[in-house]
């Protein structure tokens, strides 16, 4: 029999014979590593690479084993499993002993000296195991009593993301350690942030701030400033106070260790909207919610007297007040037993104060803001009630509100409805569209008060309960803080107690509350 031509007879081997859309399906699979060979191997491969690293993704995973060398590479490792190209990295720990520079070190190496990063200690973690894939509620006190019976303890949660059309920076407040106003570094830091999203999207709103203040740095004033410079679409969320370190993308804005001269009191990571960005990106969208934890109860009152005392450990207002209406002064342990009167079960205090102030930024124009700002409620005597924090004046006016976990269960199911609604609005838009240019859920971000979580509720996951119900299986990472950061978002429940003004006030720092942030992508439209 004759023999065919040997080249007629060789058949296409290997990934040769596979088509376009088979080896992407196969190189999305590869950890990061193993993806960057695969670039390297054709001109066909790279292309494909380069289309997958286009699209967005965040990746999030936990460990709690106690070793925090090891705990940090199960992370590193569950989010490099896949390729991405990272953006922005936010490590949360949690343990005793943590050593946060050793953890911003290894992920720097691990993700490159170019990526802003940011390490924090948290009061609890929420997202899934690294391991196990398990999604989990880790606070931070049953975290202790877990470790204590193994002498060791340490959890850290990794988040990397990429948001193509976005350019991302961590950017820092930064204070000297020798005496400087601390109202021209807040206007700076401010300006810092309106800059750098001028220079990046042609606008000195940036779409989103994710922030973590300092463990001894008063935030509220910084918060004003944000809220009076940024138009009503920048969202901001985060973390009151935290021990934190960072790395910006920018090496002159990194500023560490003891033996310098500045001292960080927070630090941002900036989203901005690229102006410069390629036809064929699409668009990445914020969606917001906060689901509020606190009531109000009794009457409104009226502030008289204010004065602030500079204890060891925290600041602390005196002040004296009367019922709105009435002209007679009451003591502050009187105002608080008729408080305590009124409540069923004995719950933490807070007040809520109104105010009107005229806020400015360094030449620019005064302009009257009305906000609402809680104050933990410390005690009282025969004359005075003893309030944490400073800023409150004469004239104020201010509600009691307590920690309340029907409100708090009522309003994250409003949260999971909403996120309901948006998504078949979505699921309704792609189908008259024929699904082009359908929108993508990318992930997902917590950040919860650390009193809620199982104690408060009576069952676990119910602040993780709006994305699980609606968005299972998407990438979502969130933690417990002392003092939930939100701005942009819808304001408390509708209560018979609180005014009008209370009602339209901005909240920017919350107790007891949970702020949701939805990350989703809408594809460009098809070139034809």
């Amino acid at each position: 029999m004759e023999k065919k031509p040997k080249e007629a007879r060789t058949p296409l081997a290997g990934f040769a014979s596979i088509n376009e859309d088979l080896v992407q399906n196969i190189l999305k699979r590869t950890p990061a590593s193993s993806f960057a060979s695969a670039a390297c191997v054709c001109k066909s491969w790279n292309q494909t690479c380069n289309q997958i690293l286009s699209k967005p993704k965040l990746a999030s995973a936990f460990s709690l084993n106690p070793d925090q060398k090891v705990a940090s590479q199960e992370v590193v490792n569950k989010v490099l499993s896949e390729p991405i190209r990272p953006q922005f990295a936010i490590a949360n720990v949690i343990g005793s002993g943590v050593d946060l520079s050793e953890t911003l070190n290894f992920l720097a190496a691990k993700l490159g000296s170019k990526t802003p990063i940011i390490v924090s200690c948290a009061n609890g973690i929420i997202g899934r195991d690294a391991v196990t894939d398990e999604h989990q509620e880790v606070m931070l006190e049953d975290f202790w009593a877990d470790a204590a019976s193994k002498n060791s303890g340490f959890g850290v949660l990794l988040t990397v993301g990429f948001l193509p059309g976005l350019q991302v920076e961590a950017i820092p407040l930064l204070r000297p350690r020798k005496a400087a106003s601390r109202m021209a570094l807040v206007d700076k830091f401010v300006m810092d942030i309106r800059n750098y999203a001028a220079y990046v999207s042609g606008s000195t709103s940036p779409a989103l701030v994710i922030m973590f203040g300092g463990e001894k740095a008063e935030q509220k004033p910084v918060m004003e400033k944000l809220d009076h410079a940024m138009s009503r679409e920048t969202f901001i969320a985060g973390d009151e106070r935290a021990q934190f370190l960072y790395k910006s993308g920018i090496e002159s804005r990194n500023v560490h260790g003891s033996g310098n001269e500045y001292i960080s009191d927070a630090v941002v990571l900036v989203f901005a909207r690229d102006r410069h960005r390629a036809s064929d990106v699409g668009e990445i969208q914020f969606h917001s919610a906060l689901s509020s934890g606190v009531s109000t109860i009794g009457p409104r009152y009226k502030v008289v007297s204010v004065k602030e005392i500079q204890p060891e450990t925290d600041l602390t207002t005196c002040l004296k007040a009367r019922r709105e209406g009435e002209q007679e002064i009451l003591g502050g342990q009187r105002i608080i037993d008729d408080i305590n009167n009124e409540l069923v079960n004995k719950t933490e205090l807070f007040i809520g104060v109104s105010k009107q102030r005229q806020c400015v930024i360094g030449s620019e124009n005064p302009k009257l803001l009305r906000s609402l700002a809680f104050h933990e409620v410390k005690g009282g005597d025969g004359e005075h009630l003893f309030v944490s924090g400073d800023g409150i004046g004469s004239g104020d006016y201010f509600h009691f509100y307590h920690s309340d976990s029907k409100a708090a269960l009522s309003a994250t199911s409003n949260v999971s409805k909403n996120f309901r609604n948006l998504k078949l609005d979505w699921s309704s838009s792609q189908l008259h569209a024929g699904g082009v240019g359908s929108k993508e859920v990318v992930g997902g971000l917590v950040f919860s008060c650390w009193g809620r979580g199982e104690s408060f509720f009576g069952h676990s996951n119910v602040d993780s309960s709006p994305f699980l119900d609606n968005f299972p299986g998407i990438p979502m990472a969130g933690i417990f803080c002392y003092g939930e950061v939100g701005r942009g978002f819808t304001m408390l429940n509708a209560d018979d107690h609180e005014d009008q003004e209370e009602k339209t006030s901005c909240c920017c720092l919350h107790v007891y509350s949970t702020i949701y942030v939805l990350v989703s992508y809408t594809p460009a439209p098809l070139k034809h």
